[in-house]
């Protein structure tokens, strides 16, 4: 009874593994003992490869297991090849032939059409760090030792947990990457590559027995970057594998250039944000025109504030008392400010000036500088509690708030510019500011208009007649926000 065409083909596929076994433990062992692979022996391998061919042509099956195989016999076959050279022709003929007719069983492809000539060639690379991950030991030692002799450095995993595992200790170039593995399945190695932050840019290609275009498409859907058919041609290997170094060196300095300028925006914000708020900052990094002279109109409510008989209460105060009392008032003041979203525009000595509503408009630019006029008050009681603790006199604050039209931007000259407000606004909130006693929260008429929320305020009972400015000034005692 003739045996079954699976049956042969089970046959002859263990008759290459073995053919395999023979080449690898041949390849390990000194070169003086190639004799004992004898033209023979070839000469059977050869024949065999022929059969397997032909049934491979009259029964298809999934061809991934035996892949493998001629794989690995491709590979050792032809390293055995570059190790003789020319010393042995009629071995190396006889491994020509078992070459070609390995590949032909393979591809499909005519005795005649060898590849031994393409697989000479060399492409110059740069030198990576390769992982190479397949189950099959031959495979395994096959692409190390194939890659070592191009200068790659390449270890090798048996399977995608300690392919993961090697990624998590190594920076990798290049993963190589089969398929078909008994622990994680590739696919579930390149979806666990691609979805992680440190490793998704690391360029995987796929070597694998399976030709099917769905499988294809799915892997480069997933993010590999490329698809080799074993047995794998060595010089589309290398082509690829260079090109996948390329790639990650490119997104290396890529990375190095980003985390550069990360470096040089945090310390342009750390270095100018001691003198520009927060949003001046911005505006001039995110914005080249944020640097040229000129402004523009903006409505703003303005803001400052001043420590009462500031210069009588330091006269008897050595010079480095007098700059911790200023320092702690400025610098609760400078936090309370900006956690309103407010401008900061300049210290003048213990005074404070700072504006609502530019650069940025906000809706509620009025209300934000009550409610921070508010909180810097109810500050002072904790000022006073860590200077009267260093033995230094208690302090107070009078703060005014005024709405109105002013030009804000840049102001200066080509060398020497800041930002900063310009009009008759100004000058009103300054004149209400030195009305104010310790303690109080003074506002024009137009800012109490422009409140959205509901306050306690009670009105100045006369109003202000200040030098340099014509008309009366309607001022309100900002008391506190209704709850």
């Amino acid at each position: 009874m003739s045996s079954t065409p699976s049956a042969n083909m089970a046959l002859w596929s263990d008759l290459l593994l073995r053919a395999v076994a023979e080449l690898r433990d041949a390849y390990l062992r000194h070169q003086d003992e190639l004799q004992a692979l004898v033209q023979e022996d070839f000469a059977q391998l050869f024949d065999s490869a022929q059969r397997l061919d032909q049934m491979l042509a009259e029964e298809p099956l999934d061809r991934h297991g035996l892949r493998n195989v001629l794989s690995a016999l491709l590979g050792y076959g032809e390293m055995l090849r570059e190790d003789i050279g020319t010393t042995q022709p009629e071995l190396d003929a006889a491994l020509a032939r078992l070459l070609r007719a390995a590949q032909a069983a393979n591809e499909g492809e005519s005795e005649g059409e060898a590849t031994d000539q393409d697989s000479s060639r060399q492409i110059a690379s740069e030198p990576g760090f390769i992982l190479a991950v397949d189950d099959l030991q031959e495979n395994r030692e096959l692409v190390a030792r194939y890659l070592s002799r191009s200068g790659h450095m390449v270890v090798t995993a048996s399977g995608g947990g300690e392919a993961l595992h090697t990624l998590e200790q190594a920076d990798v170039d290049v993963v190589l990457l089969d398929l078909m593995m008994p622990d994680m399945d590739g696919r579930e190695v390149l979806r666990r590559i691609k979805e992680h932050p440190d490793w998704r840019a690391t360029p995987v290609i796929v070597i694998s027995g399976r030709q099917d275009m769905e499988g294809i498409i799915e892997c480069i859907e997933a993010g590999a970057d490329d698809y080799l058919f074993k047995p794998f041609n060595p010089v589309l290997l290398q082509a690829r594998i260079k090109a996948g170094i390329e790639r990650k060196r490119w997104h290396d300095r890529e990375e190095l250039y980003r985390q550069q300028l990360e470096r040089n925006e945090k310390f342009i914000r750390a270095t100018f944000g001691r003198y520009l708020s927060d949003e001046i900052v911005t505006d001039i990094l995110e914005r080249p025109e944020g640097l040229e002279l000129g402004g523009d109109l903006r409505r703003v409510t303005i803001m400052m504030a001043d420590i009462r008989g500031f210069t009588t209460i330091v006269e008897n105060l050595a010079p480095d008392q007098v700059v911790t009392l200023i320092n702690r008032y400025l610098a609760a003041m400078t936090d309370i400010i900006m956690a309103h979203q407010g401008t900061i525009d300049e210290f003048i000595g213990d005074a404070i000036l700072a504006v609502f509503g530019a650069p940025q408009h906000r809706d509620d630019d009025a209300d934000r500088a009550a409610r921070c006029a508010l909180a810097m008050q109810a500050a002072m009681a904790e000022i006073n509690r860590q200077n009267r603790a260093d033995g230094l006199p208690v302090i107070s604050t009078g703060i005014a708030l005024n709405t109105g039209d002013v030009i804000a931007g840049n102001i200066g000259s080509e060398r020497r510019s800041k930002y900063g407000f310009v009009g008759h606004p100004m000058n009103v909130t300054s004149r209400i500011e030195d009305a104010t006693a310790g303690g109080d929260i003074l506002i024009a008429d137009s800012t109490l208009e422009a409140l959205g929320d509901t306050y306690h305020t009670e009105a100045v009972a006369e109003p202000l007649r200040v030098k340099g400015i014509n008309e009366e000034l309607v001022v309100h005692r900002l008391l506190g926000e209704e709850t």
